[in-house]
């Protein structure tokens, strides 16, 4: 039987085998047989598997193999991730635009394309939402803005999410539980039902883990995002995350021009004349500073 790690936790791993499209499987508790050890292959969160059931009643199996992996993130350690999925409030909180930043260049030098969902736009203003639009669709992120609360844009986001699995990310605060349940009203359940079979309870939040909204569609929570110190790039790389620039570097005067204090910048003109986000500007001179200061120590 095929089917994916949801949840993997001292030894067991949990595989979520749907029985067709648009269905919801069942969760197997499994271990891996112990040629992975010898081959010195770790199954992944992620991992799409093939089973033996060794009691279906129990739902109790034994993993046989690991299907070859589209992809490998290493913070953290996942497998089979297509998209991400960044959440923030509109308001309450109020949006912190660096973090945001943040996230958006880890998932991108992971190799993932981003959808940037704004939760509680039912009591934000439309000159809030297009702000936020203009500041982040500019640079080639979809932004999508739904009210978990009223159960606004969930179709949309639903349709985004489609056959494809998607890890979340974003601060405590902003709805990330409320959008799950609200594209999942199970996913609560299921997550219980592993808690009390390994009998950990709340201890299992801490690990990655993923939901099955539909037969081949998942989304992905994981403490492992909130590590946003960046500390493994070279400032000079950091412009290469903020596309936007680019339009405007080639009226530079100086070849390799960081955007910072240089005459004759093509992307401060672009900023001066409202071309470029100030809030996105702010931000890249904030994080291009904690660049620089690392490497002094």
């Amino acid at each position: 039987m095929k089917g994916k790690i949801i949840k993997g936790i001292a030894g067991f791993y949990y595989i979520y085998a749907g029985e067709a499209e648009n269905t919801h499987g069942r969760i197997y508790e499994c271990k891996a047989k112990g040629i992975f050890r010898k081959d010195n292959i770790k199954p992944l969160v992620g991992d799409d598997v093939m089973m033996e059931v060794l009691d279906e009643e129990k739902l109790l199996g034994n993993i046989t193999a690991i299907l070859p992996r589209e992809n490998e993130l290493i913070r953290p350690a996942v497998a089979n991730i297509d998209q991400a999925l960044v959440i923030f409030a509109i308001v309450k909180p109020e949006p912190n635009f660096n973090l945001l930043d943040r996230f958006l260049i880890m998932m991108e030098r992971q190799g993932l394309s981003s959808i940037i969902c704004f939760n509680k736009q039912d009591i934000a203003t439309r000159e809030e939402k297009e702000e936020l639009k203009q500041a982040y669709e500019s640079c080639g992120y979809r932004v999508l803005f739904v009210s978990a609360k009223e159960n606004e844009g969930m179709e949309e986001l639903h349709r985004l999410l489609l056959g494809k699995t998607t890890a979340v990310a974003g601060p405590s605060g902003v709805g990330k539980s409320s959008i799950i349940n609200r594209l999942n009203p199970e996913a609560n359940m299921e997550i219980g039902d592993i808690s009390r079979k390994i009998e950990r309870g709340k201890h299992t939040t801490r690990h990655s883990e993923i939901i099955a909204l539909s037969g081949n569609t998942y989304i992905m929570d994981t403490p492992g995002f909130t590590s946003l110190r960046l500390f493994d790039m070279e400032k000079e790389e950091l412009r290469e995350y903020y596309p936007e620039f680019a339009a405007y570097e080639k009226y530079c005067r100086f070849a390799g021009c960081a955007h910072m204090s240089e005459p004759g910048c093509g992307v401060k003109e672009a900023l001066a004349d409202g071309k470029v986000s100030s809030v996105r500007y702010r931000n890249y001179i904030l994080l291009y500073g904690e660049l620089r200061e690392q490497k002094k120590y």
